[in-house]
């Protein structure tokens, strides 16, 4: 008889929809524990709802899912039903809540600096408004702002009545930074409870209007502004940057492994720095090594959702405040943004 994994578990559940949505439970992260005992199987799931039809469709379509298995046992779908806390499923942590106005926030991370984060955040930001959707853009790295200078923007946002901020606009994005309040030479100098105060204003107290995407651009790591975001807004899921070399998938693993423990889904990786194309021959050179997106996708069972090469026009354009979607658009790294962004609009349709 053959031996039944977690793993051929887990891959029939991927293929049951939340009720819905185009993402599946396991994306959601609604399995939380697999127990198998010979050919007996029992899955545990966990989710938020007021509706009963949601679990009970999904017990079913699991149930259906598993019972494909060759030579399956005993099987048990047993689904523990909480009061939700936000209007998306497994979306966030307790207390988090939707942005009014806004369809989809989606954080974008790394577990560490260095990789190129918010370059994909900007050039990410301006793809998904190139194909039609309304687009927010917040920088939420309070002590390291870069949306600024990556935008060319250097004045100072207004309030309304209301005391509510407005966010200043370019490429016919919203944006809002710390950087729109510091000098250029002036250093953040905020305490733990500070950051989680500016964090939430920007979340909060920001007149963001009508949205289809808000993308935020996360410090690197998992401290508290990671914690501030997922515990005030109801994330629609996390796309993780990372490069092709071992230091940095180690680093993304833990980013991806925190959203995961929280409930919000990982929507993908994007490999930035992939490889260095020589503009004189054509040559290809992978300087960080080669694969290592790929491989660290399937270990995670998240899509790769794209490789953006080494661009000596990706510097010039971040330093000249015009992300390269913007001033080359026919780059190599500009069309894979621009997939990058219609992968996203599959996976989060409007």
């Amino acid at each position: 008889m053959p031996t039944i994994t977690e793993d051929q578990v887990r891959e029939r559940l991927s293929t049951v929809k939340y009720p819905g949505f185009s993402r599946d439970i396991v994306s959601f992260g609604l399995i939380k524990g697999v127990q198998i005992n010979g050919a007996d199987v029992t899955v545990q799931m966990s989710l938020a709802t007021n509706d009963p039809n949601v679990p009970r469709t999904i017990k079913e379509e699991s149930e259906a899912a598993l019972g494909m298995i060759p030579s399956i046992g005993k099987l048990q779908v047993k689904i523990d039903i909480q009061a939700p806390t936000t209007a998306q499923p497994a979306a966030g942590g307790a207390g988090a809540t939707d942005i009014p106005g806004i369809k989809h926030v989606i954080a974008v991370a790394s577990g560490k600096g260095g990789v190129g984060k918010s370059t994909v955040a900007s050039n990410l930001a301006v793809a998904l408004q190139q194909t039609g959707a309304s687009v927010g853009l917040c920088d939420c790295d309070m002590y390291g702002p870069s949306i600024s200078i990556m935008f060319g923007v250097r004045e100072r946002p207004m309030a309304t009545e209301e005391n509510k901020i407005i966010p200043l606009e370019q490429y016919g994005l919203k944006l809002m930074s710390m950087g729109f309040l510091l000098d250029d030479d002036s250093p953040a100098i905020l305490r733990g409870p500070m950051v989680t105060r500016y964090t939430q204003q920007f979340l909060r107290q920001v007149e963001w209007g009508e949205l289809d995407f808000l993308i935020l651009d996360l410090p690197p790591g998992t401290g508290d502004i990671q914690l501030t975001i997922v515990q005030t807004v109801a994330l629609a899921g996390a796309v993780i940057v990372t490069t092709p070399q071992e230091v940095a998938l180690i680093d993304a693993r833990k980013a991806s492994a925190m959203f995961q423990r929280v409930n919000v889904p990982v929507l993908g990786l994007v490999e930035n720095m992939s490889y260095f194309l020589c503009p004189s021959d054509n040559k290809r050179y992978d300087i960080f090594g080669t694969g290592g997106g790929e491989r660290e996708a399937r270990r995670l069972k998240v899509p790769l959702l794209g490789q953006i090469p080494i661009e000596i026009p990706i510097r010039e354009a971040g330093d000249q405040g015009r992300p390269v979607s913007v001033s080359s658009k026919d780059s190599l790294a500009t069309l894979e943004f621009r997939r990058i962004a219609l992968q996203l609009r599959q996976l989060l349709p409007l």
